[in-house]
């Protein structure tokens, strides 16, 4: 599987099938992509590359620990390793692939803009799992 951003400056590939997505509802990731959810999975750190742009990464990070990486020239999220994990972030939108992945997981619905409609079809939590390793978990 092959991802780039908007820009084609921040290229990675990943080996092997891609776990399903989950998509945020928080505050936090809805300003990230001006929509109603991120949507992103993780990937093993093992089964990540980075093809090229890795000198355009730029990152923010709140004091909560909450990380965003981006490209420099164009803005878009991209990858980034996930705390103390083996496991990579990856934003769904990257990927240039078609892919039989779909969305299983839905995460801070309390927390979801009150425009928002609801997807009976997904698995709901109002609040995060204990874990990001367990929803990636979830996922698989």
């Amino acid at each position: 599987m092959i991802g780039e951003c908007l820009c084609g400056e921040v290229k990675f590939e990943i080996d092997g099938a891609l776990p399903n997505l989950y998509q945020c509802h928080c505050s936090l990731c809805r300003k990230t992509t001006g929509s109603t959810a991120n949507a992103a999975t993780f990937v093993s750190e093992a089964h990540f590359r980075w093809v090229a742009g890795q000198a355009s990464i730029r990152s923010f990070q709140r004091l909560t620990g909450y990380r965003n990486d981006f490209c420099s020239t164009c803005g878009s999220s991209v990858p980034n390793k996930l705390r103390d994990t083996e496991l990579m972030w990856v934003p769904a939108g990257l990927l240039d692939e078609e892919t039989t992945s779909r969305v299983a997981v839905h995460l801070h619905l309390n927390s979801a803009a009150g425009w928002e409609q609801e997807l009976p079809h997904c698995q709901r939590l109002d609040e995060g799992p204990e874990s990001l390793k367990a929803l990636h978990e979830t996922l698989q």
